[in-house]
């Protein structure tokens, strides 16, 4: 049986004190045999510390640790995690491409188990902390915890796009999934996980949750205060694309203009 070739985006800023984790979990990595990795993408975006020197100096080590071939995409300016994931995913090549996070906040043995939707050719598999069989090795603070709750609902009834977890950074896409959604992604900030995923609704994509291991890491540089007001406003702005008909997915016609002029003057 062919294999199925999978591409891995690595999202990083400011991570000089979590690559050696990256690293090591690339190293040790154990690949189901049904996968070959192909690509390494990390995608540096406007690090100001030595994120971008540590890759370089990396870049042929990991290679051979994973046989595939590892490239560092340097964004100059920050742009925000959203707008690096899209360059990342737009730049992969293989059958899936799966991003996660640089503090490995989800072991990378745990796409063991999207290998049988890998094999059963869906669209997107969505790792989630939150559908009552993931297991949470170390918890959030609890008003952490609660705001996250508040996003999630908010973002549900906004966006009307039903998932338990849309912010857990493990995520995948088949090639074709992929091309469709981050071409219409405009989102670059902490909203971006609701646009990939409310875009891949809209697009009648195949979307699968899958239960995954997690913890979380203290040294989280998420503000708190400011990715609610920052959340609030890319969630308005996603909910403005789709009356206007920004995003191309023919729904847009059966919202009034007097809306569409209301959320014009919000966003």
């Amino acid at each position: 049986m062919k294999k199925i070739s999978l591409s891995f985006v690595i999202p990083v800023y400011n991570e000089e004190k979590r690559l050696k984790k990256t690293f090591k979990a690339l190293k040790e990595a154990n690949i189901p045999s049904e996968l070959i990795v192909k690509e390494v993408i990390f995608v540096n975006d406007g690090s100001r510390d030595d994120t971008k020197k540590i890759i370089e100096k990396n870049i042929q080590r990991l290679s051979s640790y994973t046989g595939a071939k590892v490239s560092l995409i340097n964004v100059t300016l920050n742009r925000g995690k959203g707008h690096a994931v899209k360059v990342g995913m737009l730049e992969a090549k293989s059958d899936y491409t799966l991003f996660f996070d640089a503090d490995m906040a989800t072991p990378l043995s745990e796409m063991n188990k999207f290998v049988p939707y890998f094999l059963n050719k869906t669209e997107v598999i969505v790792g989630t902390r939150k559908n009552g069989h993931s297991t949470v090795v170390v918890r959030q603070p609890r008003h952490r915890e609660i705001l996250g709750q508040g996003f999630t609902y908010l973002t549900k009834i906004l966006l009307n796009t039903w998932v338990t977890d849309f912010t857990c950074g493990f995520k995948a896409f088949s090639k074709s999934a992929k091309n469709k959604i981050f071409t219409q992604s405009l989102v670059s900030r902490w909203g971006y996980d609701a646009e990939i995923l409310f875009l891949a609704k809209n697009l009648n994509l195949e979307c699968k949750e899958v239960p995954v291991a997690w913890s979380d890491d203290r040294n989280s540089k998420v503000k708190v205060l400011r990715s609610i007001y920052t959340t609030l406003k890319d969630l308005l702005f996603i909910k403005k694309n789709q009356l206007t008909g920004v995003y191309k997915f023919g729904n847009s016609s059966k919202y009034t203009d007097k809306l569409q002029l209301l959320l014009s003057r919000v966003v």
